[in-house]
C-alpha cells in the first residue's frame, strides 16, 4: 500500500480509489456483499466467493518461516495430541491451513474454537492456540519472558514453515481480489489497475527502512524484527510457485472438507 499512503503517488491514486482499512476476513465479507470492489482477502474466501477475480502480481505469502502465523501448543505430547484449538478469527485462510495440516498430515481432527487473540485465555481451555499478525509476532518476542514467568513449556509452531515442510510449496495467505462487474462499470482499464498495485508493491519493497521507522513505534516489537519480517519472512510476488501452492491448498481443503471446491483461478 506504499503508493496509496505516501507521496508522490498518493494524490493521484486518491482520485482513482477510495480506501478504507479492515481485517482481511472483513475485506472478504465486503467484497462478497458488494460494499467493496477491491480487497486484500484470505485465499480461503476465494473458494466461497466464485464471482471474484484475482489481481495478478501481488500477494502476501511466505517461502518458509512466516512468523506472523503460529500455532502455540500447550499439550506436552505435541501437535498430534491436540484435541481443542483456540482459533484467532482474523484470517480464514490461516485456520483453514491449520485444519489441513492436522487432518491431512497428522491424521487428527481437533475442535476449532473461535477466540479473541489473547494467548493466556486461549490456552486456559484449549490444547493449542492460533495467533495471527501482531499478536503472533509479540508472542514470539515474549516467549522467553513468558517461560521465566510461568515455567510452562510451550511449543511454537510456525504454520508457514510447517506447510512448506510437508508440501515443498509457499504458504499463500492473501491475494488482492476484485469484482469484475465493478471494474467494468468504472472508467479504469484492468491493465491500469494492475499496474497501480504492482507499482505500489515495488515502491514499498524499495522503502523497507522507511516502513520500519513508521511501524516500530506502533507495535511492541524491535525494529530488527520488523525489518526481518518485511524483507525476509514475507514474499510479495504472486509467481508460479505461489499459484501452485494456492492450487494445492484448495485441493487439500476440499479433500479434507475444510472448504467447498474452489473455482479455477481467474484473473482480472
Amino acid at each position: 500500500m506504499w503508493d496509496f499512503e505516501h507521496p508522490p503517488e498518493m494524490a493521484r491514486l486518491a482520485e482513482r480509489y477510495r480506501i478504507h482499512s479492515a481485517m482481511p476476513s472483513q475485506c472478504a465479507t465486503e467484497l462478497a456483499d458488494g460494499t467493496a470492489d477491491i480487497g486484500l482477502i484470505p485465499i480461503a474466501a476465494y473458494a466461497t466467493t466464485p464471482e471474484l477475480a484475482i489481481l495478478p502480481g501481488c500477494t502476501i505469502a511466505s517461502l518458509d518461516r512466516v512468523r506472523s502465523i503460529i500455532l502455540v501448543v500447550r499439550h506436552p505430547d505435541g501437535m498430534g495430541a491436540v484435541r481443542r484449538v483456540a482459533a484467532d478469527t482474523a484470517s480464514r485462510a490461516s485456520n483453514a491451513y491449520a485444519q489441513i495440516i492436522f487432518r491431512k498430515f497428522l491424521g487428527v481432527d481437533p475442535e476449532f474454537v473461535p477466540h479473541a487473540p489473547n494467548l493466556e485465555s486461549m490456552l486456559e481451555n484449549c490444547d493449542a492456540a492460533i495467533l495471527i499478525g501482531d499478536p503472533a509476532l509479540l508472542a514470539l518476542e515474549e516467549k522467553a519472558a513468558r517461560f521465566a514467568r510461568t515455567g510452562q513449556h510451550l511449543e511454537y509452531v510456525d504454520l508457514g514453515q510447517e506447510w512448506k515442510r510437508h508440501t515443498g510449496l509457499p504458504w499463500v495467505s492473501a491475494v488482492w481480489a476484485v469484482r469484475p462487474d465493478a471494474v467494468a462499470a468504472s472508467c479504469l482499464a484492468p491493465a491500469s489497475i494492475i499496474e497501480d498495485f504492482i507499482q505500489s508493491r515495488d515502491h514499498g519493497t524499495a522503502h523497507i527502512e522507511d516502513l520500519v521507522r513508521e511501524w516500530a513505534p506502533r507495535i511492541r516489537v524491535p525494529a530488527a524484527t520488523i525489518r526481518t519480517y518485511l524483507s525476509t519472512n514475507i514474499h510479495y510476488v504472486l509467481d508460479e510457485s505461489c499459484l501452485a501452492g494456492m492450487e494445492l491448498f484448495f485441493r487439500y481443503a476440499a479433500e479434507c472438507g475444510v472448504l467447498p471446491p474452489a473455482p479455477q483461478l481467474r484473473f482480472l
